[in-house]
Formats: structure tokens, C-alpha cells, sequence
């Protein structure tokens, strides 16, 4: 029951992440772009110091918490990031608001290594756990899109830094007075070793094989970074110009993008399912083939047409997101874990970051479609490095 309840504050630590890592597009898109005077390619940029800190500072915080306290480093997430959101709504300038958001991915920066790490400690089957935790991550990109479109709407942009703001500072004090009352998961923690061993006994394999696994997650954490981010942050824009005749106000905006965001959502369940169950090298396959599918037949695409395939380039962009992590929880050790995970997401976040001044150049220049070319091509690069994978790896990993 515990344990139970320990998920659940991690699985919200999740949700939390991708919200307030996102809120911004939201406001960028369908308020600061007519309140300041600027376009929405001259705003996003801004952004950019977030989804930097958001990567970078991924390494530190999952060594700090592998040599200190991987629960001390949530408290420090929750409390850290409800403060910076608060700071972002003080924003005057354009300045301010980059540093605000700077703020954010520093305390976001802690989740993925640390919070990741704690899911799969005491896991033999990752698959499913990792995927929830995935769902929730994913609602928190859902709900960016809706809770700032309703509170824009309705008191205005710098409320949905706010609110949010408190939550989580208020999630953060309940988790450390949990901590605090003795309830953690030793448990967990004790056998997280014996399990990683056993992970690692059954995936017992050459430096060369390992070494070429490794490159792949790494490659395909990249390409994926890309795709993910342009997807999640550019959505809200691509609704707000193709759905005209749909979205008529920042409310609806926000409530189409969380219809797709919430539905693609168990994109990650049913990869979770299969991973723990099938090869990993053909599940992923199929999700990267059907990637760079769906991202070429949505150019040109308006109306309820783009709705229903933007619904399902982002299942299975979300879908992808589990695997990976998997992977690694499956040939690391426990004691290394947080820090590969840092490794991951600093591969992730970094080239993540690159993807807003994309959008915003791609967007002024060409519009969507070009976008949409650039992600079909990269989700075929997926492809062809998952191709790679050794055979024998997909076979171990599931005996």
C-alpha cells in the first residue's frame, strides 16, 4: 500500500513536469503574441533557456540524488518548481519571462533521472510501471494546453503560472510530511539492486553488443527529443490555424489539444504491454514506421481531417517514449541508474531544446507542412537505427 501510494506522487511528479514545461506554448500562442505586440515566431524563442536547463541539468540532479537522497530530490522538484512558476507570472518583459522559465527546467530538470529511477527500483517488469508513470507525464502535456486556454480565457495569462504554482508547492510539503512520518519505500530500495543484478545476469553481453545498444538508445533519444517536443509544443498553433472553423476561442484550443494529448496518452500503455511481452527491436520499429507514416499524410491536412491524424501521430509519438527507458532499466544497476537516466535525458532535453527555434524559423518561413516533412524524415531515421538492434537482445530481454 505504501509502495502504491509512493507511485502515485511520482506518477503526479510526472504530470507536473510536462505541465508547467508547457504552459508557455499555450500562453505564447494564444495571449503574449497579442498582449506584447509580438509573433508567435518572436516569442517562442524565449523558451528556449527552459528546455536548455531542462536537459543540462538532468546530469547533476541524477548524481546528487544516486550519492544523496533520490526522495530529498523530489521534495526539492515539487516545492522548486511551483516557486519558479509563480516567479514566471511576474514577468514584465520578455527577459523576465526566459528567466522564469529558466527557473522551471532547472526544477523540472530533476524528474527524469531522479523520479525514473525510483518507478523501476525493485521492478523485474518495467514495462507497464514506467508506461502509467508515462501516462501521467502525458496528461501533463494535455492538461498545459487546456488549463492555460481556460484560465487565459477567463482571468488571464499570468494565472496559469500561478495556480498550478501552488499546487505543486502544496503536492511538495504532503510528500516531504510523508517522508518525514516514515513511510517511504526502504523496501523497494533494498531489492532495487537485487533486481537490477538479476536484469543484469539475464542481459549478460559482450562490451561491443552493449556498446552498440546503447548508441542506438542514445540516437533514437535524439530524434525522438526532436519529434516529441515539436509535436507537444507546436500543437496548440497547428490548432489554433487548422482548426478555424473548430476552435474559436483559446478555451477550445485548449480543449481539442487535451482531447488528442489525453487519448494518445495510452499510446504508451499498450506500448508498455507489448514491450514486456514482445521483441523490443519490432514493437519499436513499428511505432517509429508508423511515425513517419502519419507525419506525411498530415501536409496539407484542415479541419476534422487534421484532427483525427494529429490524434494518431501523437499516440504514437507518445507510444515511443517508454521504450527506451526499458531498455535502460534493464541493463543498469541500480546505484547507476539515476545517472543513466540523466544521460538519456540530457540527450532528450538538449536536442529538444533546438526543436523551438526550429518551429519558430520553420513556421515563419514555410508554415506546418514543412515541419511536418522534417519530423517524417526524422521518424524514418528511428526507423532504420532500430533496425540495428541485435536480435538476441529482444530475446533475452523478455525470458
Amino acid at each position: 500500500m505504501v509502495d502504491r501510494i509512493h507511485f502515485v506522487f511520482l506518477s503526479i511528479g510526472h504530470f507536473y513536469t510536462h505541465l508547467f514545461m508547457l504552459v508557455f506554448a499555450t500562453v505564447a500562442a494564444l495571449s503574449l503574441s497579442h498582449e506584447w505586440g509580438m509573433s508567435y515566431a518572436e516569442l517562442i524563442p524565449y523558451a528556449t533557456p527552459g528546455f536548455v536547463a531542462f536537459g543540462v541539468c538532468a546530469v547533476p540532479a541524477g548524481w546528487l540524488a544516486d550519492k544523496w537522497s533520490r526522495k530529498g530530490m523530489m521534495v526539492i522538484f515539487y516545492i522548486g518548481i511551483g516557486l519558479s512558476s509563480i516567479f514566471t507570472a511576474l514577468a514584465k518583459t520578455p527577459l523576465q519571462i526566459a528567466i522564469g522559465l529558466f527557473a522551471i527546467g532547472l526544477s523540472a530538470a530533476i524528474y527524469h533521472p531522479v523520479g525514473l529511477a525510483l518507478v523501476v527500483q525493485g521492478r523485474e517488469n518495467t514495462g507497464v510501471p514506467l508506461a502509467i508513470n508515462g501516462i501521467f507525464g502525458n496528461m501533463g502535456v494535455a492538461c498545459a494546453a487546456l488549463i492555460a486556454g481556460f484560465l487565459i480565457d477567463r482571468v488571464g495569462w499570468r494565472s496559469a503560472f500561478v495556480w498550478p504554482g501552488v499546487v505543486s508547492i502544496a503536492t511538495g510539503i504532503a510528500y516531504a510530511g510523508l517522508l518525514y512520518a516514515g513511510r517511504g519505500t526502504g523496501a523497494a530500495e533494498v531489492q532495487g539492486g537485487v533486481a537490477a543484478k538479476r536484469a543484469s545476469d539475464t542481459l549478460a553481453m559482450d562490451r561491443r553488443l552493449l556498446g552498440r545498444v546503447f548508441v542506438i538508445i542514445f540516437f533514437s533519444t535524439a530524434v525522438g527529443g526532436l519529434v516529441f517536443q515539436s509535436t507537444t509544443f507546436a500543437l496548440p498553433k497547428v490548432f489554433d490555424e487548422r482548426l478555424a472553423e473548430l476552435a474559436v476561442s483559446a478555451t477550445l484550443v485548449g480543449w481539442y489539444a487535451f482531447v488528442v494529448f489525453a487519448i494518445a496518452a495510452f499510446g504508451q500503455l499498450i506500448v508498455g504491454y507489448l514491450v514486456d511481452r514482445y521483441s523490443i527491436r519490432s514493437v519499436f520499429a513499428l511505432v517509429a514506421a508508423l511515425q513517419a507514416t502519419f507525419f506525411a499524410v498530415m501536409l496539407g491536412l484542415k479541419g476534422w481531417s487534421a484532427l483525427v491524424v494529429s490524434m494518431a501521430f501523437m499516440l504514437v509519438v507518445f507510444g515511443q517514449i517508454p521504450i527506451n527507458d526499458v531498455l535502460i532499466g534493464r541493463i543498469t544497476r541500480s546505484e547507476w541508474r539515476s545517472r543513466v537516466y540523466a544521460f538519456r535525458y540530457i540527450v532528450t532535453l538538449s536536442v529538444a531544446a533546438s526543436s523551438v527555434p526550429l518551429i519558430a524559423w520553420i513556421h515563419a518561413r514555410w508554415g506546418f507542412d514543412s515541419l511536418f516533412t522534417v519530423l517524417s524524415a526524422a521518424a524514418a531515421c528511428i526507423f532504420t537505427s532500430v533496425l540495428m538492434l541485435p536480435r538476441a537482445l529482444s530475446k533475452e530481454a523478455h525470458t
